[in-house]
């Protein structure tokens, strides 16, 4: 299996990945998600607000799974 390099917009200023935070605090595929938008929020794109409403687009999935 390739490891691809990780985009910029996924790296904290030390360096730390998206994906280990989400790895190491075990979030489901939802919360994941949205933590991933949230953390590259206005890095990725020239605006956040696209970042925010598909973080919460997850988000509220994510509650009508547990509220099911």
């Amino acid at each position: 299996m390739e490891i691809r390099k990780t985009p910029d917009y996924y790296l904290g200023n030390d360096g730390l990945r998206a994906i280990d935070v989400i790895t190491e605090f075990e979030l489901t595929y939802n919360v994941g998600t949205a933590v991933t938008y949230l953390l590259r929020c206005g890095k990725k794109t020239v605006s956040p607000v696209e970042d925010i409403e598909k973080a919460i687009h997850h988000l509220q999935y994510e509650l009508e799974k547990i509220n099911k």
